[in-house]
């Protein structure tokens, strides 16, 4: 490794993040799942507001946080896409080269939404959830979705 511990730290932690996505999706590509990771995050970044996507980044593993703001704009928070097909096709316009993987979009989409739910707090997955349209939050873990509309009760 590095020999500094802080970066050592921050890249194993980011190394476990595209791991286990890697798992989830059955993807032997390394590269191609961390692209597929940091595009999904900047897309999840921009559909929340400043403060929220803040809250989020702070909750991310160094080396990724630094990814997760990478040409942001916060400017122009929230996007104001609504369908999760919107969603799913901004995602797949910035990574044009993940179709050689076979593997779908929302696929991709729900595993990192998956490992930001298994890793990111409670609390903080449930605001995120909250700030997305019905058909988005569709794509986050089932148990993630039902707690938050429990917590809506």
């Amino acid at each position: 490794m590095t020999g500094i511990a802080t970066f050592d730290r921050t890249l194993e932690q980011t190394h476990t993040w595209v791991n286990d996505i890697a798992q989830i999706l059955k993807c032997e590509n390394k590269e191609q799942v961390f692209q597929g990771l940091r595009v999904t995050l900047h897309k999840l970044r921009d559909r929340l507001t400043v403060e929220e996507a803040a809250h989020l980044g702070a909750q991310l593993p160094v080396l990724l946080t630094g990814f997760y703001y990478e040409d942001w704009k916060p400017a122009t928070n929230p996007d104001k896409t609504r369908s999760q097909g919107q969603f799913l096709q901004s995602v797949e316009e910035q990574l044009p080269a993940w179709e050689s993987t076979n593997i779908s979009i929302e696929n991709l989409v729900r595993a990192v939404f998956n490992m930001i739910s298994s890793r990111v707090s409670a609390g903080e997955v449930k605001e995120v959830i909250n700030m997305m349209p019905d058909e988005i939050k569709q794509l986050w873990p089932e148990p993630m979705q039902a707690e938050v509309a429990a917590s809506r009760q």
